[in-house]
């Protein structure tokens, strides 16, 4: 199985779930810059309260916090990865591709965790965060349409995007994404 992974899709998708099952069967470091911004606001730094601010509104966290935060995860690693929420737009998969590419680490693939609206803001409304209503949610599902789905040609005209349809339960869904990554 590829070692080096980026898991897309829109905000409710799985990805999350779907991340934390490779990275245990395939001893991968899973990095979720979602988790790892929540950590900092749990831990209420100056930088955990400035991404609460944003987070809460349904903007995202600047590209240069997110990628210094990500740089320094990945140099500490020998193992293989996986990203999961990061990049979320063009600007970030470049500056990405730059760092990847500086520490010899190069995404191996893409996958694109696909599904439709409704189920996304159902799926999020259960879940029980704070920072989940749903105009929070339309509001997060219209930013992630804007800046990532760009992502998508662009990861797939490297050749390295893997699409799956993540409707279903953790294990089918879990299925299909070993099938594509082997």
């Amino acid at each position: 199985m590829k070692s080096r992974l980026l898991f897309l899709g829109p905000p409710g998708a799985g990805k999350g779930t779907q991340a934390n099952l490779i990275c245990k069967d395939n001893c991968l470091l899973h990095l979720s810059t979602g988790e790892l911004l929540r950590e900092e606001v749990a831990a209420g730094t100056e930088l955990g309260k400035e991404a609460e601010s944003i987070m809460n509104k349904g903007e995202l966290v600047g590209d240069l916090l997110v990628l210094s935060i990500v740089e320094k995860r990945l140099s500490n690693s020998q193992e293989g990865w996986l990203l999961d929420g990061f990049p979320r737009n063009l600007s970030q998969a470049k500056l990405l591709k730059e760092l990847l590419e500086k520490i010899s680490q190069p995404i191996e693939a893409v996958l694109l965790l696909k599904i439709d609206d409704q189920i996304l803001i159902n799926r999020m409304l259960s879940r029980g965060r704070e920072d989940d209503n749903e105009s929070v949610i339309c509001k997060r599902l219209k930013v992630y349409r804007e800046k990532t789905s760009p992502l998508i040609n662009y990861y797939q005209t490297l050749g390295i995007l893997k699409s799956v349809d993540g409707c279903g339960s953790v294990e089918d869904v879990n299925s299909r994404i070993k099938k594509v990554l082997d």
